[in-house]
């Protein structure tokens, strides 16, 4: 079956203007073009609609969906697999939230107690799963499951006070970051006091610190994108500075 731009409009929820725009960066070309110019989509660009829109829904960039959908070695049966378990660790999150919700509704209603653990133990599954998801499989096999389901004990074990400090040692630990690449010196003062709250931040998941994996942790800053990704959100060269700041940091330790 063949669908116009309107009618594949109607039929994926989305707006022909979308539809357009997605022929335009070539993410989703028509099948051909009618004599009237106008655009026809057959079966396989309605497949791959399917996919592009499960990566919307999962928050990825439209350059990246672009780059994997278009990819000769694109394994559309393996993609719906990954979705599906991505999508079930998103279901396990918002089933985590709702439930916290719904405790926090029947303790201000006095029909039962609720502990300030249990209070933001919604949250911290959510960081749990969020890691796992993106990170997990690089983590595991370079630290081992052992450290990881420590480490997650860990986390899910935070009293209150420990998880609000955790959080707030996260944006500290950026914010420093932010200002210690301006000196454009691994080295200096304000690049040390950021590497040392980086250390402080992972003393409250890792089971026990040490230099070495804390510089082999830096090294996956520069080595894989998702991780540098984060700290580049404050400077484009963040995660790699960090990584200089950190070694710099447990050399001096040594």
């Amino acid at each position: 079956m063949e669908y116009t731009v309107q009618k594949l409009g109607n039929l994926a929820g989305i707006s022909t203007r979308t539809l357009r725009y997605y022929d335009e960066i070539d993410l989703l070309k028509p099948a051909r073009k009618s004599s009237s110019g106008y655009r026809i989509y057959g079966q396989q660009e309605v497949d791959k609609l399917q996919q592009i829109l499960f990566f919307r829904e999962l928050g990825m960039e439209l350059e990246q969906i672009r780059n994997i959908v278009n990819d000769p070695n694109f394994d559309g049966s393996r993609a719906l697999e990954e979705h599906r378990e991505k999508l079930l660790a998103k279901r396990m999150q918002l089933d985590l939230l709702i439930t916290n919700v719904e405790e926090t509704i029947s303790t201000k209603e006095g029909e039962s107690i609720m502990t300030d653990k249990e209070k933001f133990q919604g949250f911290k599954q959510n960081l749990v799963n969020d890691n796992e998801q993106q990170y997990g499989s690089e983590i595991r096999s370079k630290y081992g499951d052992d450290l990881v389901d420590n480490s997650n004990a860990k986390m899910l074990n935070m009293s209150e006070q420990q998880y609000l400090e955790f959080t707030r040692l996260e944006q500290q630990v950026l914010a420093s970051l932010e200002d210690a690449v301006k000196t454009n010196d691994p080295s200096s003062v304000v690049a040390q006091q950021t590497a040392d709250l980086h250390r402080q931040w992972l003393d409250f998941t890792w089971p026990t610190y040490s230099k070495e994996a804390h510089r082999s942790l830096a090294e996956m800053y520069v080595a894989d994108e998702r991780f540098a990704s984060y700290y580049d959100k404050v400077h484009p060269r963040a995660g790699q500075f960090l990584r200089d700041a950190i070694v710099s940091y447990t050399s001096q330790k040594e």
